[in-house]
């Protein structure tokens, strides 16, 4: 795939093989990985099992907003990763204690550590969805889900609470306080989508997630939409096409070249297995 990372053109390829690691290479370059991707070219991707950050648990809105942070603020994307290296180690101690390998003092840089960098996390958090909101609204509202937000409640864990605790998380083997344990709300008014959002209304709220990203990167990113039409109605596609039209490159897939609400730069077209352009 070619396009162009501001005024350089760029040419990615992915290679995928039986029973092999995936090979990504970058402009004829072989990357370390495919993972390294993520650090070269700012990619978002919409496909329908990413309704889980709306409709999911817990797990995949803190990734989902954690990844959000890493691609806004790339000075602080360790933040989230250190705070879980932290909080497997602490762990790893607690169950320690527990089997009686360690005393309780070997709990205490760790629960030091914990409290620093769970402070940091929610902070960056917060920051995150401070910057995110008030463009994920209006993404929203031109796509009709009304009165769009997202709310992150937490209190930053510190060293008395985790230490008031101790004999809990002992019992358990696990930490039970933590910006590891919080959620975010994703909501039209007073309606939190998870529980109270139709299959519809989830699809435009992570699709104005993405939009609303989009806008707040500081280089146009590739957007990859895959199958996002499938349950829009018409006027709906047509915001869409028009926003993406002035985000840069954007490649979207359709069941049918009908649903399709522009003219498209390029089409390619497949059937039987095969490509036409």
């Amino acid at each position: 795939m070619s396009g162009r990372r501001g005024e350089s053109p760029v040419d990615v390829s992915l290679t995928l093989r039986q029973n092999q690691a995936k090979e990504a290479r970058l402009n004829g370059a072989r990357l370390p990985s495919a993972e390294s991707l993520r650090r070269e070219l700012s990619t978002l991707v919409f496909t329908p099992d990413r309704l889980a950050v709306v409709k999911g648990g817990p797990a995949a809105r803190r990734a989902y907003f954690d990844r959000v942070l890493a691609r806004l603020f790339p000075t602080r994307a360790g933040v989230p990763q250190d705070y879980l290296a932290a909080l497997a180690q602490r762990n790893a101690a607690l169950r320690r204690v527990q089997l009686g390998l360690s005393d309780r003092s070997a709990l205490e840089p760790w629960t030091e550590r914990i409290a620093d960098l769970g402070a940091a996390l929610v902070e960056q958090r917060r920051v995150t969805l401070l910057a995110l909101g008030p463009a994920f609204a209006e993404r929203a509202d031109e796509l009709g889900l009304a009165d769009a937000r997202l709310e992150y409640e937490s209190e930053p864990p510190t060293v008395a609470l985790l230490t008031a605790r101790i004999a809990r998380d002992l019992e358990r083997g696990t930490t039970g306080l933590g910006p590891h344990l919080d959620d975010v709300l994703v909501a039209s008014g007073d309606r939190d989508l998870r529980h109270f959002g139709s299959q519809g209304e989830q699809r435009l709220a992570v699709l104005s997630l993405l939009l609303a990203e989009a806008t707040l990167l500081p280089q146009a990113p590739l957007l990859l939409l895959d199958d996002v039409l499938s349950e829009l109605d018409p006027g709906r596609r047509e915001v869409l096409a028009r926003r993406v039209a002035g985000m840069g490159q954007t490649m979207i897939t359709a069941t049918h070249r009908s649903a399709l609400p522009l003219e498209p730069d390029q089409l390619v077209e497949v059937e039987h297995g095969s490509a036409r352009t």
